[in-house]
């Protein structure tokens, strides 16, 4: 690997560790950069999130102290621990263009929904719908966002975030922080596996990886100290851009 290639692979290491930290969608940044030095694509999707690990865990110290009840947490990472592996699973099993398809539209969903939560929130006290909400709404979605995150990976920290923000109405630093702690525990179960059955280019993951930390530690710590409004208006702004660049490159 000669330099530029590695200078490109530890750059796009701390934006996608700081992104994930703050947004989720950073591992596009990452698999590009993958791409971009010669890895085919399943390879590159699979050594991404093998490299991009750490960076989560990271993120997950940095942001430990917002963790609202710790308990709590701990009750739906069970439902995101079998949506990782069955997502995992279904990457290693089954082709991935047909979901490849939908990223993009899920992705600005998502952001879309996550710029209108205040709204939604209002209509959903308004109309009653705080004493209809059961644990076990959270516990499906985050079990699908698992699914999504084993087997696509793209923007799936997006999509936690949104349905963490409706479902459990906090301070956003809150909000993040058990995103992070979801999406490391997602990312768990497809390490493990890929690891243990999938290819991983090893050269690129011993790059990647302290990138990653530094990023995605020095990202979930800056979430505390920004305004709210900022953050928020950071992930609309990023989350949009995102899913149109996945839909342009389906396009291609």
């Amino acid at each position: 690997m000669d330099p530029i290639q590695t200078a490109l692979l530890l750059v796009s290491g701390v934006l996608a560790g700081a992104i994930n930290a703050v947004a989720g969608g950073g591992s596009l940044i990452a698999f590009s950069a993958l791409i971009g030095v010669g890895l085919p694509p399943l390879t590159a999707k699979m050594t991404n999130t093998v490299a991009v690990f750490p960076g989560n865990v990271a993120s997950v110290a940095g942001g430990y102290r917002d963790l609202p009840a710790r308990r709590d947490a701990g009750r739906i990472l069970p439902a995101a621990l079998l949506g990782g592996v069955a997502g995992a699973v279904l990457l290693l099993l089954t082709p991935t263009r047909v979901f490849d398809l939908i990223v993009p539209f899920l992705v600005l969903a998502a952001s879309a929904v996550f710029a209108l939560q205040g709204r939604l929130m209002g209509w959903v006290v308004r109309t009653g719908g705080r004493r209809r909400r059961h644990p076990a709404i959270l516990q499906a979605l985050v079990a699908l966002g698992g699914v999504y995150g084993g087997y696509v990976g793209a923007g799936f920290g997006i999509v936690l975030v949104t349905a963490l923000a409706l479902l459990r109405p906090e301070a956003l630093a809150r909000t993040v922080a058990v995103k992070n702690l979801l999406s490391a525990a997602i990312s768990f179960t497809a390490v493990v596996l890929f690891v243990l059955l999938g290819h991983i280019d090893w050269p690129a993951v011993a790059l990647l990886v302290p990138a990653t930390v530094v990023g995605g530690y020095g990202g979930a710590r800056l979430v505390r100290k920004l305004p709210e409004r900022v953050v928020r208006a950071a992930i609309v702004t990023f989350g949009t851009a995102f899913g149109f660049a996945l839909l342009w490159q389906n396009l291609r």
